[in-house]
C-alpha cells in the first residue's frame, strides 16, 4: 500500500508513519467527536528506529507508510512507550514481520507487553533518563509513570531536539494536517482541553511534577509529537503552558448546571439555579444530558468553579444518566469545586439527597442541602432554585477573588 499511504517527513531524521481514525467516536466513554489518529513514528540514522505502532486495524496504512520510506524489514530496532492498545495492537504483528533486533520499553512497560501479548514479547528495558545510541542516534528514555499508565513513558531525540511525547500533549483529531500550526487554534485548544478533561484529569498533580521536571532538565526542544493529533513544530510551549493552566484547576467564575429531567420539572428549576448565578455575575453553563455528553460536561468543568446537579427521582433512584454521569465525574478526581443538588419528585423524593452525597464522595464542597421540589415547582420554590444560584455565585466571587 506504499502508493496509496506515504509517510510524511516531520524533521531532518524522523517521519510520521501513524494512521488516520476519521470514524471512532467513542473512547472508553469519551465522545471523539473529530475522529483520532495514532501516531507512529519511523527514525532514520545508520539504521532504523520504529516509535510506537497503531491500533491493529490499521495496521496496513502504518506499513504502507513505513514501505514508502523504507523496506520494512530494513527496521533494526522498535520503541514502546505506552503498551495500551491503541499504540501497540500492531506490534506482535509487527515484530513477527521484521523480526528487529531490539524492542525496548520501560520495565512496567515489558510486563504490560507480556500481559498483553504473551511472554514471547522479551523487550529489553530501560532505565529513567539513561540514554541508548540506536542506529548512530542517541535516545533518551524518561520515564511517566501514571501519564496516564504505569507503564508511561517518553523517548527525546537530540539529534532532532525532537520529543515523542507518547499520550501527553495530544488530542483526539483525525486530519491530513500533520502539523498544529495547519489547525484552526480554537480546535486544538476545544481538543486538547477534552481530551486533557477525560483522561489526564485525575493525574493533575504528577502533570505538574513533571512539567517542573521537564523545565528543571532544560531539553532542548523544536518539535513534539505526541501518540494522538498534530505535531508540534511552532510555539511549542502552547500545550505545557495549557496543561499547567489545567492541572492547576484554578477556580474561576463559572458554574456548570447538569441535569436530567422526566416532565421538565427540573429542566424550569436549572434555568433559574442559572439566573441567580447570572444575578451575581458568575458564568452559567446549562447542560441537559438529554442533549449533551458525559465527556463535554467534563471538559466544561475543567476551567469552572461549582458543579451544580439536578434530577428527577425515578424508581426511588437518580435518573440513570445522571448516575452515569456523576460516576464518571468521580472517577477523574477533580478539585476545586463547589455545588449543590437539586431536583423533582412525584412521590419519593430521593434523587437530589443521592446527588448530595455523591458530590461529597468526589470531593466537591455543597454549599447548601439539596432544593427538592414535588412534581411541578411554584414561583416560590422556582425563587428558591435562584438563591441557590445566587448562594453559588456569590462563593465564588469570594473564592476567586472578584468580589474585591
Amino acid at each position: 500500500m506504499k502508493e496509496a499511504f506515504r509517510a510524511q517527513k516531520i524533521s531532518e531524521n524522523v517521519w510520521w508513519v501513524g494512521a488516520v481514525d476519521w470514524n471512532i467516536r467513542d473512547f472508553h466513554g469519551y465522545r471523539t467527536g473529530r475522529g483520532t489518529t495514532y501516531n507512529a513514528y519511523l527514525v532514520k540514522g545508520e539504521e532504523y528506529v520504529l516509535i510506537d505502532t497503531v491500533k491493529h486495524p490499521f495496521l496496513s496504512q502504518m506499513m504502507g507508510r513505513i514501505e514508502s520510506v523504507v523496506e520494512p524489514d530494513r527496521i533494526r530496532y522498535m520503541v514502546s512507550n505506552h503498551s495500551e492498545m491503541d499504540h501497540t495492537g500492531s506490534l506482535p504483528h509487527v515484530l513477527k514481520m521484521i523480526q528487529p533486533e531490539k524492542l525496548f520499553a520501560s520495565k512496567m512497560g515489558a510486563k504490560a507487553l507480556k500481559k498483553h501479548f504473551g511472554s514471547w514479547i522479551n523487550a529489553q528495558t530501560v532505565k529513567d533518563t539513561e540514554t541508548v545510541k540506536l542506529g548512530g542516534l542517541d535516545f533518551t528514555f524518561l520515564e511517566t509513570r501514571m501519564l496516564h499508565w504505569p507503564d508511561s513513558m517518553v523517548s527525546y531525540l537530540p539529534s532532532d531536539r525532537l520529543l515523542f511525547s507518547q499520550d501527553g500533549f495530544g488530542m483526539h483529531l483525525a486530519g491530513n494536517e500533520r502539523f498544529a500550526d495547519q489547525v484552526a487554534d480554537d480546535v486544538l485548544r476545544t481538543e486538547g482541553a477534552r481530551y486533557f478533561a477525560n483522561i489526564l484529569l485525575p493525574y493533575a498533580d504528577l502533570i505538574l511534577k513533571l512539567l517542573a521536571r521537564m523545565e528543571e532538565l532544560a531539553l532542548p526542544i523544536d518539535i513534539l509529537a505526541p501518540d494522538h493529533g498534530p505535531v508540534w513544530r511552532k510555539d511549542i510551549g502552547t500545550m505545557p503552558g495549557l496543561y499547567a493552566q489545567w492541572a492547576a484547576q484554578k477556580p474561576t467564575m463559572k458554574a456548570v448546571i447538569v441535569y436530567d429531567s422526566m416532565w421538565h420539572s427540573t429542566e424550569l428549576m436549572a434555568a433559574a439555579v442559572s439566573e441567580g448565578l447570572a444575578e451575581a455575575g458568575a458564568k452559567a453553563i446549562v447542560m441537559s444530558l438529554e442533549s449533551c455528553h458525559r465527556s463535554d460536561v467534563v471538559t466544561h468543568l475543567l476551567d469552572a468553579g461549582a458543579l451544580i446537579a439536578g434530577s428527577s427521582t425515578l424508581n426511588n433512584n437518580m435518573l440513570p444518566r445522571m448516575a452515569d454521569m456523576l460516576t464518571y465525574i468521580r472517577g477523574l478526581k477533580p478539585k476545586n469545586l463547589i455545588g449543590c443538588a437539586f431536583g423533582s419528585y412525584g412521590w419519593s423524593g430521593e434523587s437530589p439527597k443521592q446527588i448530595h452525597s455523591m458530590l461529597l464522595e468526589t470531593g466537591i464542597e455543597p454549599v447548601q442541602d439539596p432544593v427538592r421540589v414535588q412534581y411541578v415547582p411554584d414561583d416560590e420554590e422556582l425563587l428558591k432554585c435562584r438563591d441557590m444560584g445566587a448562594l453559588v455565585g456569590n462563593r465564588l466571587r469570594e473564592i476567586t477573588g472578584k468580589g474585591e
